[in-house]
């Protein structure tokens, strides 16, 4: 596969039924974006392939924006949006130290649950953040991955559950920030746009867009 990824910006079509599935389910939707990259991956195909995606929706359009090592929209249902792809490299070039950036990413901000020391050897649940937490939590992994963050700005998104768990079971409560910030580490900041951050990457979060920052 290629070293750097793709980027498609897909604009769907709302009249579509699978369009229509996917907004309400998760896990269709994942199995959709899916069909875009190439068969025989193995065990973790998603990986493989560093499929990243995020649903950005406004009051009148959704937009599906999946990034892998390559992509075939030609692939998805027939009318099911718009697609335009773009190559990546060209944003990698640009990366340097002390570069201000405008980003946009969804996440799904967790910590695992701390059990008391009779419970030695079990796993505690993993618990969605909130609030302040879910920023700090933000900032944290903002800093790890290149980013000096200087403007955030939260906005829940509907929780997502893979489809058929029980209502009890985990879910994934997104939060989408956006903002502006300062390149730290280009080298690091690269490597996470490829990763991606944070758990919920086969449903919509982790995709981290970048863009320049209009000058002051």
């Amino acid at each position: 596969m290629n070293d750097e990824p793709v980027i498609a910006r897909i604009r769907l079509n709302p009249h579509s039924r699978e369009v229509q599935r996917d907004l309400r389910d998760a896990t269709e939707m994942h199995r959709t974006v899916m069909r875009m990259v190439p068969d025989g991956l193995g065990d973790s195909p998603r990986s493989q392939a560093g499929l990243l995606y995020r649903l950005d929706e406004t009051d009148s359009t959704s937009t599906l924006l999946v990034q892998a090592h390559r992509l075939d929209p030609a692939r998805l249902p027939a009318g099911y949006g718009q697609a335009h792809v773009k190559n990546l490299t060209p944003m990698f070039t640009a990366l340097r130290k002390g570069l201000a950036v405008r980003y946009r990413i969804a996440l799904n901000p967790a910590k695992r649950e701390r059990l008391p020391l009779e419970a030695k050897g079990k796993r505690g649940r993993i618990v969605p953040l909130t609030g302040a937490d879910a920023d700090q939590w933000w900032l944290r992994r903002a800093a790890d991955s290149g980013l000096q963050v200087h403007i955030l700005t939260p906005t829940n998104m509907p929780p997502v559950r893979p489809r058929g768990k029980n209502p009890d079971g985990m879910r994934h409560s997104l939060i989408r920030y956006d903002g502006t910030a300062t390149v730290t580490d280009p080298d690091a900041l690269h490597e996470t746009v490829l990763a991606g951050i944070g758990r919920g990457k086969p449903y919509g979060a982790g995709l981290l867009s970048l863009a320049p920052a209009p000058a002051a």
